[in-house]
């Protein structure tokens, strides 16, 4: 059963949706904490996920990022603006939030991110003693290794010129700057300039996302740049890690999540999901990668034994 939801975040209102597995639990359910990737909004296919977790007896928390889809932005800051470290702390208002339900096991809680928010879960997953499981997919490692090949390097300049220039203009009372997310010119400025980014953002937008807007502000890159989740996983043991990595990841580098798993200290698992980064939510990659975070979840937050 699904239901909407809202809770809030230190004076900021979080939407979402809260799935209750059918049957009852002893204590309350375990439950998974899951929101989406960069400017994603959670129609582009969270359902899908939370509904296979449900199926196996595990809550879970679906909630918008501040200032994108149903949830509201903070007081004076823009709409379409990310912060990962905002977002980081709304994880952890979102799993105080499942921890106050009667429906769910405050000592059972997880957390599930993809792409952005895969490297979210990393993070909480290693400062906040709460969560007993994570598991990220298609995961980002380091924001300024992104940054470097996303953008062309006689473009380092003029962005960072760029960055200056709009501190100064918000400074002076002015508008943010905003650029897309995606293009269909693959020489146009975008955040995220990839053909399957363009693909995938353009579909669900139409067929399943109509709140998704094709905009972020340009601090969303700045801060984005300097946002190295990378280095919080050796510190995310004892809690159980899952990281599902697709090798042929254009996006955030496959082959850099990979490397990075390394780092991590057991107890973990690697997942390799085929294709590239998007696959993971639909087809042949989706049974892999949804089957392989299901599964972690029911064995470290102990479905059916509460």
């Amino acid at each position: 059963m699904r239901e909407d939801i809202s809770f809030d975040a230190e004076g900021v209102t979080l939407r979402g949706w809260f799935y209750r597995p059918d049957g009852d639990a002893n204590g309350g359910h375990p439950c998974v904490v899951m929101a989406h990737g960069f400017s994603a909004v959670k129609e582009q296919h969270l359902d899908d996920y939370a509904e296979v977790f449900a199926a196996a007896g595990l809550a879970c928390v679906v909630y918008d990022n501040r200032g994108f889809g149903a949830s509201d932005a903070a007081p004076g800051k823009p709409r379409q603006e990310i912060d990962p470290w905002e977002q980081v702390r709304d994880y952890q208002h979102a799993i105080t939030y499942a921890q106050g339900r009667d429906d769910v096991d405050a000592d059972r809680i997880g957390v599930w991110g993809s792409s952005y928010s895969g490297a979210h879960s990393y993070v909480v997953g290693a400062i906040d003693r709460r969560v007993k499981a994570v598991s990220g997919q298609v995961p980002l490692v380091s924001g300024r290794d992104a940054f470097a090949s996303l953008v062309r390097i006689d473009q380092w300049g003029p962005t960072w010129e760029a960055f200056a220039a709009d501190r100064l203009e918000r400074a002076r009372g002015g508008e943010p700057a905003m650029m897309p997310v995606v293009s269909d010119d693959p020489t146009a400025p975008a955040a995220l300039p990839t053909p399957d980014s363009y693909e995938f953002f353009t579909r669900t937008q139409s067929d399943r996302a109509p709140s998704w807007r094709n905009e972020v502000t340009l601090r969303s890159i700045e801060l984005f740049q300097g946002y190295e989740p990378g280095r919080f996983l050796p510190l995310i043991s004892p809690t159980p890690l899952q990281m599902v990595v697709a090798p042929h990841d254009r996006l955030v580098a496959g082959e850099a999540a990979a490397a990075a798993y390394e780092s991590a200290v057991h107890p973990k698992k690697l997942v390799i999901v085929p294709g590239g980064h998007f696959d993971a939510y639909t087809g042949p990659g989706f049974e892999v990668s949804s089957a392989a975070a299901r599964d972690w979840f029911v064995e470290h937050l102990h479905v059916g034994k509460g």
